[in-house]
């Protein structure tokens, strides 16, 4: 059941298609089509291996050493999550654009003129930036359940620290980072509007156009059937970093906490890596939004709006994870305990809508609502679907790499005893696995609450979010307007956040 919702969108796709097959072949097949595919596919490739270049070594940071402040570091490194790519995108145009801020700074030294930040490159460094944070989540969850003994083991046994990582404690997060690195490459696939303000021709970009230029449903669909074959193609790849194997601990014996390794002169060296990213991902577009935000203050800003679409962001984001997660753990537990092709086949559905882009999921939605659903449409019931449809994903990739930690024996035990499945679950293999629930639910909950289009097409009237608020702003060009709920939004993701890197210190 939770497959065929999760289906809604891909399905909606093929309806549309089926109407003119001609035609949907004809786009699909068209060199611009091909092209599209290759530039997307080629920047998120370059920025999913930045990501896990990045997150890892992070993670290991921020759980397994004697970092200072690691559990601050992991809150403030973990918050360009909560920025909206499209935002993130604004304030790196703004501040090192040929005419930003930078640039005004300079000119009185005699440059006259900075490198453009558009394209390629201007995409892969602002979608690294604010992406990283989906392998940083799901690993350092991942790393907080690994047993500290092999690393001792082989510590013991004459290997340096790092041989160590690289020999014992890596392969064993092989999942949780082929489990963060699919969440980037889809995301950067179905991303829109930081690849539109850097002027990079992506396949989502297409998409949009054909859509708005036209109102074509049918090459708008057969475009989007091309991202729903990437992204099995995709999840083909990452089924092949998941072959089970020991992912968890089989000696008998409690689990106890890792000894910190020590940083020792290393101590500096990481403050200052952390404070780079922190300053390149985190403080430059705070620090562009306070500007702005400092702006709007003078003119009157209505706190009472900003408060109350506050609210509908919680209120909606935190009802999509809760449904979300629950959703997750049916597949997870099908996926990793009794791995079949037709457990694989569900899965994949459980991931078809997100390589999509919003505005898709939202057509998906209104056209069975107005068939199927007519009481649902335009309702905040309507809306969670679509947004746990949207961001599912996200929480069956953190709770499978969680759940492929834990020992079947236990659960074998837990039956053995007379216990059923459910009083197993509930006692032993949800307890275990937590990291990875509560990490796959604020990931959903840090996602949905910065959702634009299908909050835009779904959401009841007067059901006003940050997000939305931050789009009716900029429309109108009321930058100013715009940087106080977007500096809001971060403020409202700090809490959950800062909670869940707690998470690790105290495991």
């Amino acid at each position: 059941m939770v497959a065929a919702v999760a289906a809604l969108p891909a399905a909606y796709l093929v309806i549309v298609c089926a109407d003119d097959v001609g035609a949907t072949v004809e786009t699909i097949l068209r060199s611009r089509t091909l092209e599209m595919t290759l530039r997307s596919a080629g920047l998120a490739a370059a920025v999913t291996a930045t990501t896990v270049a990045v997150a890892v070594p992070l993670a290991f940071l921020t759980t397994r050493t004697t970092l200072p402040g690691a559990r601050a570091w992991a809150t403030l490194l973990s918050l360009p999550i909560v920025i909206p790519s499209y935002v993130g995108a604004y304030t790196y145009v703004a501040a090192l654009g040929p005419s930003g801020m930078l640039q005004d700074l300079l000119e009185p030294l005699g440059i006259e003129r900075l490198p453009g930040i558009y394209g390629f490159g201007g995409a892969w460094l602002v979608l690294s930036l604010f992406t990283y944070p989906l392998v940083l989540i799901t690993v350092r969850s991942a790393i907080v359940r690994l047993d500290p003994r092999l690393e001792e083991a082989a510590l013991v046994a004459g290997r340096s620290r790092p041989e160590v990582f690289r020999t014992v404690t890596l392969p064993q997060l092989r999942p949780a980072i082929g489990a963060g690195g699919l969440l980037v490459a889809l995301y950067v696939l179905s991303d829109f509007g930081a690849v539109s303000l850097l002027r990079f021709q992506s396949f989502t970009r297409e998409i949009y156009i054909s859509f708005q230029s036209s109102f074509d449903r049918g090459a708008t669909a057969a475009l989007g059937l091309v991202l729903v074959a990437l992204t099995l193609a995709l999840l083909a790849l990452y089924t092949r970093t998941r072959r089970q194997g020991g992912y968890y601990r089989s000696s008998p014996g409690a689990a106890r906490p890792p000894r910190p390794a020590p940083l020792g002169r290393w101590r500096w060296p990481a403050i200052g890596a952390c404070s780079l990213l922190a300053a390149l991902a985190l403080a430059l577009p705070l620090g562009v939004l306070l500007y702005w935000a400092g702006k709007g203050i003078g003119d009157a800003v209505d706190w009472g709006s900003v408060g109350t679409a506050a609210w509908h962001s919680l209120l909606a984001g935190g009802l999509a994870a809760a449904v979300a997660a629950v959703a997750a753990i049916t597949i997870s537990l099908l996926t990793v305990r009794y791995p079949s092709p037709a457990s694989r086949l569900l899965e994949r559905a459980g991931y078809a809508g997100y390589a999509l882009p919003g505005i898709v999921v939202a057509l998906a939605l209104v056209f069975f609502g107005t068939r199927i659903a007519l009481p649902l449409y335009q309702t905040l019931a309507m809306l969670v679907v679509a947004l746990a449809i949207h961001f599912l994903p996200l929480a069956i990739a953190a709770i499978s790499a969680s759940l492929l930690q834990v020992p079947p024996r236990l659960e074998e035990a837990a039956r053995t005893l007379g216990r059923g499945p459910v009083a197993t679950f509930a006692t032993v293999t949800g307890p275990l696995a937590a990291p990875g629930v509560a990490a796959g639910a604020a990931l959903v909950l840090l996602y949905a609450v910065k959702e634009l289009p299908a909050t835009l097409l779904l959401a009841p009237a007067e059901f006003q979010t940050l997000a939305t608020q931050v789009w009716t702003e900029t429309t109108f060009g009321q930058y100013g307007g715009a940087a106080i709920p977007a500096l809001v939004l971060v403020l409202v993701a700090a809490p959950p956040l800062y909670l869940l890197s707690g998470e690790a210190v105290h495991e």
